[in-house]
C-alpha cells in the first residue's frame, strides 16, 4: 500500500496541472474551464468553485467583464488566505528562515527555550503583504511602509521597545499592527526575517543578502560564483580581524571574474550591513569599526544609510514594479517568464502605475494579460523544423 501511494504522490501527474495541449507552436486561447481551474489555482490554490464552473459551462467566464467581476470575488473570499501565504513564501524565499541557527551562544535573543523565533520572524512579512492586498494599498508599501506586524518579544528583544507587556509563550504567536516611525525598520527588506535568513552563523553575509535583493526586488538574480572561488572566514584572525567585513571583502573580490557580479550585489548588501545577524541594528562592529552602508544603486544613484538606500530604490519604483509583477506573473502561470511575455508585462506594469501602483489592479492586468488567457505547445515550440508539422498552402503565378 506503501509503495503504490508513494508512486502515485511521485507522478507527473499528481504534481504538474495538467491543460490540453495547444495544436501549434503559437499561442491560443485556453477555454473557459481551464481559464477557471489557472485562475482558481492561482488566487484559491485549489479547484474552481460552483460559480466558475457554471459560468464555464456558459462559455461566459472568458468575457472581460464577467472575468473581472469573478477577480473582484474571489479577492475578497477567505480562500484568498492560501495566495497570501503561498506567494510573498515563495517570493521572498522564506523557507530559507528555517536553515537560519545563528550562534546560539552569540545570539541567545534569537532562541527561546528549545523554540527559535522563525515564526515570529517570518509572520511579519507575510501580514505586511496580506495587508498590501486586502487594503488594496500600492505595492510600493512592500519597499517602504509606515506599519508592520509584530509580537510583544520581537519588540522588546529586536526593536528595543519597553513597555510591550506580557510576553507570549513559545507556543504562541500573539502578533499585531505597531506603526513604524524610524524608516529603516519599514518594508520586507530589513525586517528581521530576511536579515536573519541572509546571514551566517557569525556574522552578516553581504553578499547573499545583495543576491536576496537582485533577485527579489529587481527580479535579476545573479551568475552562481565560480566553483573555486573559497569561502569568507567567519572568524577572521590576526591584522584581518581588524578590518571591516567591506574590507575584508574587498580583498576577496580582486578576482577579474568575480568583479563584476560583486560590483552590482555589493552595493545592495552593504546598504543593509547595520543590520546583525539576526536582524538588529548595530552601528559599529564587534572590533569597534564603523559600519559603512554607503553605495550606489544602479551606478546614478548614491547613498549613505538604508533610509537613503530606500529612496533610491523608490525613484526606482517602476523598475520594482515590473520585476514584482514578473515575479506574480510567473507564480500565476507555474512556469519560467520567456522573451515573448515581455510585451504583454509591459502592459501590465504600465496600467498598474496609471492605477498608482495598487496591489488589485496589478492582479487584474496579470489575470486579463495575453499570456494569462493563452497557452502553447512547448514540445512543438521546441522542435527542430524536421519534427514540425507546417501547413502546405498553394499559391498562384
Amino acid at each position: 500500500m506503501k509503495a503504490a501511494a508513494s508512486a502515485a504522490i511521485a507522478s507527473p501527474r499528481f504534481l504538474y496541472l495538467y491543460e490540453t495541449a495547444a495544436e501549434n507552436a503559437t499561442a491560443e486561447p485556453i477555454d473557459d474551464y481551464e481559464l477557471a481551474s489557472r485562475l482558481s489555482f492561482f488566487l484559491w490554490g485549489s479547484i474552481p468553485d460552483q460559480t466558475l464552473l457554471e459560468l464555464a459551462a456558459e462559455k461566459k467566464l472568458s468575457e472581460p467583464e464577467v472575468l473581472s467581476a469573478q477577480v473582484d470575488r474571489m479577492l475578497t473570499d477567505e480562500k484568498l488566505k492560501r495566495f497570501c501565504d503561498s506567494f510573498p513564501s515563495q517570493w521572498l524565499q522564506l523557507e530559507r528562515i528555517i536553515s537560519a541557527v545563528p550562534n546560539r551562544d552569540k545570539f541567545p535573543e534569537y532562541y527561546f527555550s528549545k523554540y527559535r523565533s522563525s515564526m515570529h520572524l517570518m509572520l511579519e512579512p507575510l501580514l505586511l503583504f496580506e495587508t498590501v492586498l486586502i487594503e488594496d494599498r500600492s505595492i510600493i508599501d512592500l519597499i517602504d511602509s509606515d506599519f508592520s506586524y509584530r509580537s510583544a518579544r520581537m519588540e522588546q528583544l529586536w526593536y528595543g521597545k519597553k513597555n510591550v507587556g506580557k510576553l507570549s509563550p513559545p507556543t504562541v504567536v500573539t502578533m499585531r499592527r505597531v506603526p513604524i516611525i524610524n524608516r529603516r525598520e519599514g518594508g520586507v527588506i530589513t525586517n528581521a526575517a530576511i536579515m536573519s535568513m541572509n546571514a551566517g552563523l557569525e556574522e552578516t553575509k553581504p553578499i547573499t543578502r545583495g543576491a536576496w535583493i537582485a533577485a527579489v526586488i529587481f527580479n535579476d538574480p545573479p551568475e552562481p560564483p565560480p566553483a573555486d572561488v573559497p569561502p569568507l572566514e567567519e572568524k577572521p584572525k590576526g591584522e584581518e580581524a581588524k578590518l571591516t567585513l567591506r574590507e575584508r571583502l574587498a580583498l576577496h573580490r580582486e578576482r577579474a571574474d568575480c568583479a563584476g557580479c560583486h560590483e552590482k550585489i555589493d552595493p545592495f548588501g552593504f546598504a543593509v550591513e547595520n543590520f546583525d545577524p539576526i536582524g538588529r541594528w548595530r552601528d559599529k562592529y564587534k572590533n569597534g569599526r564603523e559600519v559603512d552602508p554607503s553605495g550606489m544603486l544602479f551606478r546614478k544613484h548614491k547613498f549613505t544609510n538604508v533610509i537613503e538606500f530606500k529612496d533610491a530604490i523608490l525613484k526606482e519604483k517602476d523598475r520594482f514594479t515590473r520585476a514584482f509583477a514578473g515575479h506574480m506573473l510567473s507564480f500565476a502561470l507555474a512556469r519560467e517568464l520567456t522573451a515573448a511575455d515581455s510585451p504583454a508585462l509591459d502592459r501590465i506594469v504600465s496600467e498598474t502605475i496609471a492605477e498608482e501602483y495598487k496591489m488589485k489592479s496589478l492582479i487584474h492586468q496579470l489575470v486579463l494579460s495575453e499570456p494569462f488567457l493563452t497557452k502553447t505547445n512547448p514540445g512543438i515550440a521546441d522542435a527542430g523544423p524536421e519534427n514540425r508539422t507546417t501547413p502546405t498552402s498553394t499559391t498562384s503565378d
